[in-house]
């Protein structure tokens, strides 16, 4: 059997007692994984071979078009029932697995993962498919129905705001995989974390979900959920290559995205959404809320220690208002407190590994080896615990590591700009685009700037801002697909189309492959639309050259006038084109 992991809080943020299996989650109980370990993996193929079996029969039988969208609906808002019922054992367990301040669990992350649940359930029932009117001899619909077995990496930052996503989209069966950060691949998830804390140090938990399993109270069907622990080489390539998963919905970083999505490749086609790294541009003009911009520049790099995969590491400031905003910005990151997570003064906890504070350490030596300026921090704040001050860099180039690539950690650097063209060139000079902001009181010229921005979201006069209606997802190589709002649930179902006839006389195909005259000659101008977009002459063509199974019959003549980029009917001809209106020139 699994052992049972137990912890009692005595802190000022919260007092509690919790227990939980450190097993897999399985058809609705906790088993132990293959290897009988919580370090290694040693064949994940049995363990996923396991889940997916759970989650497919679950989905044939209990779940997926068995279940109406009413009865999803009502279990899911019994899920966030008792979410919130426990929400500050969830807090504190998710304090407690990576570091961050009990309050901001609490407020954000166990909040936020309530609202996205009840959100979906209220979903449930009212996704539906159309009626497209052809002919009154046909009837034509579609309709959705849920993909299958998806599963979904839960990162150990964000076990609360990224859990609830793709489990509350619609009828699927899911298996979630809670993963180490992105740059932790070599870490094992059910490895016991040490040192989050200044003066409590010693085990930490197993890495958990804190969301799952559901609790037994929330009644969902064994099999509907289940939950794999293990390696990103190991168990994450047994779920990229399975031939029997439907969908892998992968958050991490851009590199191991591309693995996911070439794996699916070569198995079985799976569907995929990823949802990767950035390196955000912050920009702020003179005219901008001199505190305002400050305040939320400081939460968009410091938030979460910069263990955001949409922080805002790249402040652009416009060199009028240049100088003050460094100072009003390096006071701010002063007035940061860092220490316990459970401590309410607590403002940054610690970096969530030794991985994770070593690699950073090494961004801030590349920074200083490569002649930028260190303005604040740069250093380890203490003695013990993977604390890292909040850091500042000046007098960059657009060449160096800290400027280009993504560092995960409370370090941000503040460069001068001259007008909008240089701002928006740099502010694009990077392979990510999840994520922008754009300070200005002024909103026509903040709302043009965010619209050339090659970014998922644009913030204007905030950051960081996401709501359980409102899509998330990156640009260029920060991701596919999005999360959250109504467009998410068009990633977790197949779209399927409908053409009945309703007549008698539909017993045998047309005679001729093709629509009706009138219909040819209304669908050609459009056809042509897409066909001569380059042409530059004015060119009157007989439509058989380029129909050659007889499309258009009789043939169309199109005139073609490229200059407005439109093509017209001009004449219908049973025979060859009048030589008069055909122009060479």
């Amino acid at each position: 059997m699994p052992s049972v992991f137990s912890h009692e809080w005595d802190t000022p943020a919260f007092k509690g007692k919790t227990s939980f299996s450190t097993g897999l989650y399985i058809n609705g109980q906790f088993v132990d994984g293959s290897s009988k370990s919580e370090i290694e993996v040693l064949n994940p193929k049995n363990d996923v071979d396991i889940a997916v079996g759970a989650a497919q029969k679950a989905f044939d039988t209990v779940w997926g078009l068995n279940v109406s969208g009413a009865q999803r609906g009502e279990l899911l808002n019994k899920l966030a029932a008792l979410m919130e019922e426990h929400k500050s054992e969830l807090a504190a367990l998710e304090a407690l697995d990576n570091g961050k301040t009990f309050g901001w669990a609490h407020g954000t992350d166990v909040t936020f993962g309530i609202s996205v649940v009840k959100y979906y359930a209220g979903w449930a029932d009212k996704i539906h498919g159309q009626t497209i009117e052809t002919d009154e001899k046909k009837l034509t619909y579609t309709r959705h129905e849920p993909i299958g077995v998806v599963v979904s990496t839960i990162t150990s930052l964000y076990s609360l705001l990224d859990n609830p996503h793709p489990m509350s989209t619609g009828a699927n069966s899911a298996m979630e995989l809670p993963s180490p950060p992105a740059h932790m691949e070599d870490r094992a998830c059910t490895r016991r974390r040490e040192h989050h804390r200044p003066q409590v140090l010693g085990t930490h938990p197993p890495h958990r979900d804190p969301h799952g399993p559901p609790h037994p109270r929330s009644r969902l069907p064994p099999g509907v959920v289940n939950i794999l622990t293990g390696y990103g080489n190991t168990v994450g390539q047994a779920i990229s290559t399975h031939m029997r998963i439907d969908k892998v919905a992968f958050t991490g970083s851009t590199l191991v995205g591309r693995k996911v999505m070439e794996a699916a490749a070569k198995s079985n086609l799976k569907q995929v959404t990823l949802e990767l790294g950035g390196k955000s541009p912050n920009i702020i003009f003179n005219d901008a809320d001199l505190e305002q911009a400050v305040n939320w520049s400081a939460h968009g790099i410091f938030w979460n220690h910069g263990q955001a995969c949409c922080a805002g590491s790249r402040i652009f400031v416009q060199a009028g208002i240049y100088d003050e905003f460094l100072k009003r910005f390096t006071a701010r990151a002063q007035a940061i407190k860092l220490g316990d997570p459970f401590n309410p003064e607590t403002n940054q906890g610690p970096q969530v590994s030794q991985i994770q504070y070593d690699r950073i350490m090494n961004y801030i030596e590349s920074g200083k080896q490569a002649g930028a300026k260190v303005h604040l921090g740069g250093d380890r704040f203490g003695t013990e615990g993977y604390f890292i001050n909040p850091t500042i860099f000046t007098d960059t180039t657009p060449d160096m590591k800290i400027v280009q690539e993504e560092i995960f950690g409370p370090v941000g650097v503040v460069i001068k700009s001259e007008d909008e063209e240089d701002v928006l060139r740099q502010a694009n000079d990077t392979m990510y685009g999840l994520a922008a902001a754009v300070f200005s009181q002024n909103l026509n010229r903040a709302l043009q700037t965010a619209h050339k921005l090659k970014a998922g979201t644009a913030w204007v006069n905030c950051v960081n801002h996401v709501h359980p209606n409102v899509p998330f997802g990156g640009y260029k190589q920060s991701g596919i697909g999005r999360e959250l709002g109504e467009y998410a649930l068009h990633q977790y179902v197949f779209l399927l189309f409908y053409f009945s006839s309703l007549f008698l006389e539909a017993r045998n195909p047309p005679a001729q492959i093709g629509l009706p005259s009138e219909e040819k000659l209304l669908l050609a101008p459009i056809v042509l639309v897409h066909l001569f977009p380059l042409l530059d002459k004015v060119l009157l063509l007989p439509l058989e050259m380029l129909d050659p199974l007889g499309l258009f019959n009789p043939p169309l003549m199109l005139f073609v006038l490229p200059t407005l980029n439109l093509a017209y009917v001009a004449l219908l001809f049973e025979g060859p084109a009048p030589t008069d209106l055909i122009t060479s020139d």
